[in-house]
C-alpha cells in the first residue's frame, strides 16, 4: 500500500510540476499518465484528487505555507510544489493520517535531492502540524479574502463582482471547488434511458435519471468511457450545460445544419441523433486531429449524416453558397471560465487581454456565420465561459450590427421545462452553482424573412 501511494504521490508530483512549468493541461497531462502507468481504478483515483485538489486550492496552501517559508531565500520549484501537495492531503483528505504524508513528502525529496531538502520538507509540514495555519479572517478586504480562499486570482473575483455582484461570485467561486459530476447523454436514435440505466448497472455503475434534462444519465463512480454502452454508441459523455446547446438549436429531420467549431463532437453528435440520422450535418474544425475526434464518435455512435471538415471557420464564408443551411450552430472558442471545477488551471492561465482577444474572435465567427444561413434559420451562439464580455457583448454586438437579425425569443419554449427559469429572452446564461455542472452561455438569433 505504502509503495503504491508513494509511486502515486510522485507521479501527482510529476504531472503538478509539468503544467507549473509546461502550462501543460490538467486533464491531457493526466490521463497520459494513467494510460502510461496503467495505473488501476484506486490508483487513477487518487491520482486525479491529489493533481486536481491541489490546483484547485493552489492560492489558499501558499497563503497557509507563507508563513513557514518566511526565511526560505531560495526554493526549488518542485520542493514548493510538493510541500503545496502535502498541505492540500493534511488540510482536506480526512483518509489520509498527517504522519503518512509527512513520511511519504520526506521520502520523495530524499530521492530528488539532498539531506538539507528532505529535512526542510520534514520541518516545514510538522510546524504546521503543531502550530495550525494563519486564519483567513485576517485577510480583511472581502474580495482578497474570497480571492485567497477560493483560490481564484484577485482580477477573475474582481471582474466576476463587477458582472454578478459579492454574493453570486462567491456561490460560483465555492462551487468551482466542488468535484465535477460524472454525466452522460442518451443516444435516443438507438435506444432509451431506461435500458441505458439496466446496462450500466450489469457493468458495476450506479446510474439514475437526471433531475435537470431527462436524458441525462447520472454515474456516481468510475470511468464511463471504458463501459460498453460508451463504446458501442448507447451514451455520450457530455455535461449536462452542454446538452442544452441541442435543445436551443432543435434541428429538424432532413434539415441542413452547420456546427462552425464542432471538435470533439458532443454537440455535433447530440443534434444528428435529435435528427433521427437524417439531413445533413457540417462539421468544422481548424485542427485536423480535432477532425478526427469528431469523425471516432460518429462512428462510435452510428451516425451517418454527419461529413467532418478540417477548415479555418473565419473563412466559412468563401467555402459554402450564401443562405445555404437551415440553422447554424457557433460553439465559439472561449476563455473556459465556466469549466474551472473540470480545468482548475484555466483560472491561473487566462488573462484580461485573453477575454478581449476571444471576444474579437466570437464575433468575427458570427460574422462570418451570418451570410451562410436562411431566411427564417436560426442561428446559435454559445460558449463554456461565464464572463459576461464574451457572452452577452458579443450577443448585443452582433445584434446592433446586424439588423436582418432579432433576437429568438422563442428559446424558452425549447428548453426542458424544469430549467426556463435559467432563460432570459433570447438568452440563456448557466453559472457553476446553478445546475452543479459547468458554467455556459446559450444566445439564440433568428434571420428575419
Amino acid at each position: 500500500m505504502k509503495n503504491r501511494q508513494k509511486r502515486v504521490r510522485e507521479a501527482a508530483l510529476d504531472v503538478l510540476l509539468s503544467i507549473e512549468k509546461n502550462n501543460a493541461y490538467s486533464n491531457l497531462a493526466l490521463n497520459q499518465i494513467i494510460e502510461k502507468e496503467q495505473y488501476n481504478s484506486l490508483d487513477a483515483a487518487l491520482l486525479t484528487e491529489l493533481v486536481y485538489g491541489t490546483l484547485q486550492r493552489k492560492m489558499t496552501l501558499d497563503y497557509f505555507l507563507a508563513p513557514f517559508l518566511k526565511k526560505q531565500k531560495k526554493m526549488e520549484p518542485w520542493v514548493r510544489v510538493l510541500l503545496r501537495m502535502s498541505l492540500y492531503q493534511m488540510m482536506y483528505l480526512d483518509k489520509i493520517p498527517d504522519r503518512a504524508v509527512i513520511h511519504e513528502a520526506v521520502e520523495i525529496a530524499k530521492t530528488r535531492s539532498h539531506k538539507g531538502t528532505s529535512g526542510l520538507v520534514n520541518g516545514v509540514l510538522r510546524r504546521i502540524q503543531r502550530e495550525g495555519t494563519p486564519s483567513l479572517e485576517e485577510v480583511k478586504d472581502p474580495v482578497e479574502q474570497l480571492s485567497i480562499a477560493t483560490s481564484h486570482p484577485r482580477w477573475l473575483v474582481e471582474r466576476w463582482v463587477g458582472q454578478f455582484g459579492f454574493e453570486r461570485t462567491k456561490e460560483m467561486c465555492e462551487e468551482n471547488l466542488t468535484p465535477s459530476r460524472q454525466t452522460a447523454r442518451v443516444n435516443e436514435w438507438k435506444t432509451s434511458p431506461s435500458e441505458v440505466i439496466t446496462r450500466l448497472e450489469k457493468e458495476g455503475f450506479q446510474a439514475e435519471q437526471s433531475e435537470h434534462i431527462s436524458i441525462s444519465i447520472k454515474s456516481i463512480r468510475g470511468n464511463l468511457a471504458n463501459t460498453k454502452c460508451f463504446t458501442e454508441g448507447f451514451i455520450s459523455i457530455q455535461d449536462e450545460s452542454s446538452m442544452l446547446v441541442g435543445f436551443a438549436v432543435d434541428p429538424q429531420e432532413g434539415e441542413r445544419i452547420l456546427d462552425a467549431c464542432a471538435a470533439p463532437g458532443g454537440k455535433t453528435t447530440h443534434m444528428a441523433e435529435r435528427m433521427r440520422n437524417t439531413g445533413e450535418i457540417i462539421a468544422l474544425d481548424l485542427h485536423e486531429h480535432k477532425v478526427k475526434l469528431i469523425q471516432e464518435n460518429i462512428r462510435r455512435l452510428g451516425l451517418s449524416n454527419i461529413t467532418a471538415k478540417q477548415m479555418d471557420s473565419r473563412r466559412m464564408d468563401e467555402h459554402f453558397p450564401k443562405e445555404s443551411f437551415d440553422r447554424i450552430l457557433v460553439d465559439a472558442p472561449c476563455s473556459g471560465l465556466g469549466v474551472v471545477k473540470r480545468k482548475p488551471d484555466i483560472k491561473y492561465s487566462k488573462t484580461e487581454t485573453d477575454i478581449l482577444t476571444l471576444a474579437k474572435l466570437q464575433y468575427d465567427l458570427l460574422e462570418k456565420a451570418a451570410c451562410l444561413l436562411k431566411k427564417g434559420g436560426r442561428l446559435v451562439y454559445s460558449t463554456c465561459t461565464v464572463d459576461r464580455e464574451e457572452n452577452r457583448g458579443v450577443s448585443r454586438r452582433f445584434l446592433e450590427n446586424h439588423p436582418e437579425f432579432e433576437g429568438d425569443f422563442e428559446l424558452v419554449q425549447r428548453m426542458p421545462e424544469k430549467l426556463r427559469h435559467l432563460v432570459t429572452g433570447f438568452e440563456m446564461e448557466i453559472l457553476p452553482q446553478d445546475l452543479k455542472s459547468d458554467g455556459f452561455y446559450i444566445a439564440c438569433f433568428k434571420k428575419k424573412v
